[in-house]
């Protein structure tokens, strides 16, 4: 399952640097992650400085 942001983002943007698919993008308030595009990797969940990012149901 692709990764989720929660509200806990503070849209610093280092998620989206280290996506290798580009499925991270800047979204109304905060990033989004692109279900159809994440590799479900995890390396935007290992950056994140604020915990933010989880695996998806």
């Amino acid at each position: 399952m692709a990764y989720q942001i929660t509200s806990a983002c503070v849209s610093c943007g280092s998620c989206a640097d280290v996506c290798p698919a580009g499925a991270i993008s800047e979204g109304d308030g905060q990033y989004v992650i692109d279900a159809g595009s994440c590799l479900d990797c995890g390396s935007c969940a290992d950056t994140c400085p604020n915990s933010a990012i989880v695996p998806g149901d």
